[in-house]
């Protein structure tokens, strides 16, 4: 017989006092008090175009979506439905609204957006997320933001034969924070604007608060003189990762057999060793691996990994902590899990603002965990998506008082109200 139980309930769409997206409270009660919205009334000013007025609330609404995984504009409609807007903070504007707002941008805008971004990353480390006088290790990075379609404005074929933008991106080892992002046209050259974007990106963290040591780790697609001199100028340390060119080869081959230090974490399919030598000035640290065993036939032979670096710490614990800047890939992988996943709109200035907003809302979720949960290991995005902002909850007024209620026995409801507790305790307007 078959168990018709669930088709004995009756389904209705008509509770006014739902809100969908409950948990994002906690995230929206941070928003308020680093001042986000009033922050972007005061430095977007897009003049008499369309969409101009009150930017900041209009940030916010794809800055909310974004949190709750939105990829698109239409996405953006869930945050008016029930009275999910009354833990918001904020009127919730239209996706129709938010798209014209979107194609209002010009290239100064998003400037006008970026320096929002750069803002909002001093006022959290004042409230407690940033690195203070200790190390700030930053890796850059660039990667493919695939598009379809012929209609999107600057995309095109890159190096991976994939249609699309290039945009340039820097993001703090261990938060996973995005410090600074610039969107490109698809056929950019890896290092175009590498070297003004890295003299912003080492003036914002300053500005921001960071007074100790600061690292900026790269691959090779960023192996460039010109970057490495100006960073050491700038008294940046550096590990950037160099192509196998016949200089660098040749400075390999002489490194001497009994120099070579065996790496013992490495897999038992293989065997890898770092040794160390100079090339025209500067460090270079050098790493070979091969296979053992009976997939050794396939690469019988050392391949090798080398960088360049200006860090004088032993060579072991310089290679181990360069091949960390793999990381970065897992921050790149939770900015395209959420927004980023598309390029919205046609308009390629469109784009780059979504992109910034992208950011911000990557960095506003980065945020409520380290000042909310500190001595939590950091989780991907998707992962407090489900167990902290995802939550359905019901908002009532009684007496003059708000009630938000949350599902009885949420499994994560301690990390939640913890959460709530410490962001509440900051003072608005940081």
């Amino acid at each position: 017989m078959v168990n018709d139980s669930l088709d004995a309930i009756n389904v209705v769409f008509d509770d006014d006092r739902s809100v969908a997206d409950a948990g994002v409270l906690v995230a929206a009660t941070l928003a308020r008090r680093l001042g986000i919205e009033a922050l972007v009334n005061e430095c977007v000013d897009l003049g008499r175009r369309v969409g101009y007025f009150r930017p900041g609330r209009k940030v916010m609404s794809l800055v909310h979506a974004m949190l709750l995984g939105a990829d698109s504009i239409d996405d953006c409609d869930v945050l008016r439905s029930g009275r999910t807007g009354r833990v918001l903070g904020h009127r919730v504007m239209a996706p129709s609204t938010l798209g014209t707002f979107l194609r209002a941008f010009t290239f100064g805008h998003v400037r006008q957006l970026d320096r929002v971004l750069g803002l909002l990353l001093a006022r959290a480390w004042k409230a407690g997320a940033g690195p203070g006088s200790e190390r700030l290790v930053i890796d850059v990075d660039s990667f493919i933001r695939e598009v379809h379609g012929k209609q999107k404005q600057g995309a095109s074929y890159g190096y991976t034969s994939k249609l699309g933008y290039h945009p340039l991106v820097a993001t703090r080892a261990g938060s996973g924070e995005v410090l600074h992002v610039r969107f490109r046209t698809g056929k950019a050259n890896s290092q175009r604007g590498i070297i003004r974007f890295a003299d912003e990106l080492i003036a914002r963290v300053r500005r921001a608060g960071a007074s100790g040591e600061i690292l900026v780790r790269a691959d090779s697609g960023f192996h460039n003189h010109k970057l490495r001199a100006r960073l050491a100028g700038n008294g940046v340390l550096y590990s950037i990762s160099v192509r196998l060119t016949a200089p660098t080869l040749a400075a390999i081959d002489v490194i001497a057999e009994d120099a070579w230090v065996a790496l013992v974490d490495y897999p038992d399919t293989g065997e890898a060793q770092i040794a160390e030598t100079m090339i025209k000035g500067e460090r270079l640290i050098v790493r070979r691996v091969r296979l053992v065993g009976p997939q050794a036939q396939l690469f019988s032979t050392w391949r090798h990994y080398a960088a360049l670096t200006n860090r004088t710490e032993p060579l072991a614990i310089v290679e181990a902590e360069h091949r960390d800047h793999a990381n970065i890939e897992l921050e790149i992988r939770d900015l395209v899990d959420q927004a980023l996943a598309h390029a919205p709109s046609g308009q390629f200035n469109a784009n780059a603002a979504w992109t910034v907003i992208a950011a911000i809302a990557h960095n506003l979720h980065r945020w409520t965990e380290l000042i909310g949960l500190p001595d939590t290991t950091p989780r991907r995005a998707r992962t407090n998506r489900r167990r902290l902002l995802q939550m359905p909850g019901r908002l009532t007024r009684h007496s003059r008082t708000s009630t938000l209620h949350l599902p009885a026995r949420w499994p994560w409801q301690a990390d939640w109200l913890t959460a709530l507790t410490r962001v509440r305790a900051l003072p608005a307007l940081i």
